[in-house]
């Protein structure tokens, strides 16, 4: 069976608000490790992300290994965050979460 003969697939979306750092990331944390436990991949909607450090990047790098991560809509922190480290070229970012749940697993 080709992919074009499969339905598409709805990814889970988790939406990420705040600041993100070492002392508010558990929940975030333990909610997408789980949704990359269940489900082939996950979106991360980011646009109300007001800061992310190292344990915020380093847990997208994480989810990433372990499933199809797309981050939507990144606030601009997030994106400047992503920018400086050169996650955003291993990463996929997508303009909104309608755009990361329409982009096929293999773009």
């Amino acid at each position: 069976m080709s992919h074009n003969e499969s339905a598409p697939r709805t990814l889970p979306v988790i939406a990420a608000r705040g600041d993100l750092d070492a002392h508010t990331l558990g929940p975030l944390s333990a909610d997408l490790r789980a949704a990359a436990e269940a489900h082939s991949g996950v979106v991360l909607d980011a646009s109300d992300v007001s800061f992310g450090d190292s344990t915020f990047l380093n847990l997208l790098l994480r989810v990433h290994q372990q499933t199809d991560l797309r981050i939507a809509a990144p606030s601009h922190a997030v994106r400047r965050l992503l920018s400086i480290t050169g996650a955003d070229s291993v990463l996929r970012v997508h303009g909104s979460v309608g755009e990361a749940q329409e982009q096929s697993a293999d773009a």
